[in-house]
This record gives C-alpha cells, sequence and structure tokens, in this order.
C-alpha cells in the first residue's frame, strides 16, 4: 500500500501501489485498527477544539498576557487548526468508507482535492507547532537567566515572542513549498482519483518529492527535536540548580518565604513547559527518521512506515488536545485565571436569571 504524502497526519492508501507488501503483524495490526481510527480521532477532536479554544481565551487575558502566553497562545491555534482540519477528513476516508478501499465516490475529483489541501494545511501546522515549542525552550531558558524585570522588560519581551511567531509561521510556510509541489492527482481504471506513486527509495522519486520530504524530515522533524532536546536539557539542569539553591536558604527563616513561593512557581511554570516539549519530541524524532528511512530505503515506507501512519495520527491528536490538562494541573494562574474567567460567566447568568425571575413575581403580584 501507498500513500499520497509523507506528513505528519498520514493517510490511508488512495493511490495504486505497485508493490505487493507481505502480510505481516504491521499489516494486520494496521487493518485492525483502520476500523477504529476514524471514530477515536473524532473524539479526540470533539474533546481537545473546545479545549484549546479555552487556552486561547485565557491566554490572551490582559494580566496572562507574557512571552511565553503568546507563544503558547499561537501552539493551540494551530493544534486546532490541525484538529479542525481532521474531522471531515476522518469522516469521509474512515467513517463513511473502509480505509483500506478504492471507490469512484470515496476518491472523487472534489474530496481527493480536499485531501491534497488538507494534507499541506495539516504538514504546515504541525512544522508551525514544533518550531513554537522549540521557541517555548529557548524564551523560558532566557527568562530564567536574565535579572531585568519591569513593565517595561515585559513588554520588549512581549513584542519579540510576537516578532518570532510571525518568522516561523512564515518560514514554515516557505520551507513546505517542495511539499505543496510534490503531488499530482490522476484517474485511475476504475474512475476514482488517485496521487501518483512516490516510489520511494528505488531511485525513481522525482527531484521535487526528494527535495520536499528531505527538507520536511530535516526541518520540520529532527532539527527542532535536536533543538529541544539541547534547550530541554539546559531547562533541567537550571531548574536541579534552582533546587538546590532553595535548598540551601530554606534554613534562613528570613528569607525563605519569598525565596520558596517564587522558586516553587518557577519550578512548576519550567515543568509544565518541559512536558509539552518532551510530548513534542516523543511524537515528531520517531517519525523524523522514519520518513528518512523511507526515503533512502526502498519498501519501508509501504512496509512500516504506511501500517504505523494511523498510530502516529492518533498519537499526534492527543498531544495537540492535552496541552489543557497540563496547564491545569501545572499552573496556579491558569487556574485562577480559568475558574474567574468561567465561574464568574456563570454566577452572572444565574444572577440575572434570579432577576428575571424576581421581576416576573412581582409583576404577577
Amino acid at each position: 500500500m501507498n500513500t499520497t504524502q509523507i506528513t505528519n497526519i498520514s493517510v490511508p492508501s488512495f493511490h495504486v501501489s505497485n508493490i505487493h507488501a507481505q502480510r505481516n503483524v504491521l499489516d494486520t495490526y494496521s487493518r485492525s485498527y483502520s476500523t477504529l481510527h476514524g471514530y477515536a480521532s473524532l473524539v479526540i477532536c470533539a474533546i481537545g477544539i473546545p479545549l484549546n479554544s479555552i487556552n486561547i481565551i485565557v491566554l490572551t487575558r490582559k494580566k496572562m498576557q507574557t512571552p511565553i502566553n503568546c507563544i503558547l497562545t499561537w501552539l493551540a491555534v494551530f493544534d486546532m487548526t490541525t484538529m479542525i482540519s481532521y474531522i471531515p477528513f476522518a469522516i469521509h476516508f474512515y467513517c463513511q468508507y473502509p480505509a483500506t478501499k478504492i471507490s469512484p465516490s470515496k476518491n472523487s475529483w472534489g474530496w481527493m482535492n480536499f485531501l491534497l489541501v488538507y494534507l499541506n494545511v495539516s504538514a504546515t501546522a504541525h512544522t508551525i507547532s514544533i518550531w513554537l515549542a522549540v521557541a517555548l525552550a529557548i524564551f523560558r531558558h532566557h527568562h530564567i537567566h536574565s535579572p531585568a524585570k519591569g513593565n517595561l522588560t515585559r513588554i520588549r519581551r512581549l513584542i519579540r515572542a510576537r516578532l518570532v511567531v510571525c518568522i516561523i509561521v512564515i518560514s514554515s510556510a516557505i520551507a513546505m513549498i517542495p511539499n505543496y509541489m510534490s503531488h499530482t492527482l490522476e484517474e485511475a481504471h476504475s474512475g476514482a482519483y488517485v496521487f501518483e506513486p512516490l516510489d520511494l527509495g528505488s531511485g525513481k522519486e522525482k527531484p521535487i518529492i526528494l527535495v520536499g520530504l528531505i527538507l520536511y524530515s530535516c526541518l520540520a522533524k529532527i532539527l527542532p527535536c535536536c533543538l529541544i532536546i539541547v534547550y530541554g536539557s539546559l531547562l533541567l539542569i537550571t531548574l536541579h540548580a534552582s533546587r538546590l539553591a532553595h535548598s540551601r536558604t530554606s534554613n534562613d527563616s528570613t528569607v525563605s518565604g519569598q525565596l520558596s513561593t517564587r522558586t516553587i512557581r518557577t519550578s512548576r511554570t519550567t515543568i509544565m513547559l518541559l512536558i509539552v516539549i518532551v510530548l513534542f519530541l516523543i511524537t515528531e524524532l520517531p517519525q523524523g527518521v522514519l520518513i528518512l528511512f523511507c526515503i533512502f530505503k526502498e519498501h519501508f515506507f509501504e512496509q512500516i512506515y504506511i501500517p504505523l501512519g494511523d498510530t502516529m495520527d492518533i498519537i499526534a491528536l492527543v498531544n495537540s488536545g492535552i496541552n489543557f490538562v497540563l496547564y491545569c494541573t501545572m499552573s496556579q494562574e491558569f487556574r485562577k485565571t480559568f475558574i474567574r474567567l468561567f465561574c464568574r460567566l456563570n454566577l452572572n447568568r444565574g444572577a440575572q436569571r434570579s432577576y428575571i425571575s424576581t421581576r416576573n413575581e412581582q409583576c404577577h403580584v
């Protein structure tokens, strides 16, 4: 089986394969799981989209506007973009029709063009997301080691964070241009539309396909993962050093109270961001390595990458929807803002209903 494109959200077999891979454990697992994947992904998207919306609402409050929260806000935006684009894809190609079958109604010209747009949108959104994770690690490391404080410094850092987000978005779109140009539709003998075979690892690949895949695997997977490892390690070292310093000063009662609160708050924020970037590392690094194997090893794409495609999809979707739980668990400021914002909204609605009820009773009397 072949797929249309190597992307973070992979797809089932939508074009004719010239290679009949042997039925093995991975192939059997893939066929069995594909019957459940569409429904499981829809459940995750139905939960993740509202949670990411809440993330955006909370993180954009005036008191929450910091460089880190600015990056987290745009991370939620692109995670939500990935999940929204996945819903029609999962419904049509997994729920309405079997994932492993090709038919004129399933693979119509319109739906295959939608698939092409979806592939490009999801690949670009995930490229942006992982580089935002890199920016998170760098900004947090710089913030911990920078002694400058004050409102002016905060504004400058916020402007810098917004500029970095813009650069990441534009650069990711430019880096994905070869991927956008890599695929064309062709009509199969059954009347269904399919993508041209990629012929990965055979030495017959089109140059534009090789360039697109190498750029995607290196710039969107391996390089950002290496940077995450470097800056994540630096954050761990800093976190360990701050805890040692806190333990030395804990015996001094005059300063231990202020330092304790500040150290705990800093440690929780750092741990939360470490978990966020480690989840990206777990999700993205294996895919980058697998993509490189697909480029240089014949039949690896059909025999290994494709059977694991749906599993990598569901892991990526979970990673896109889990951040709200991390923020609520690790960030006291996020929890307080969330409770203040949504509980006050519910209280205001309750007070309004009570007022209307009271007025109606008075009018009746």
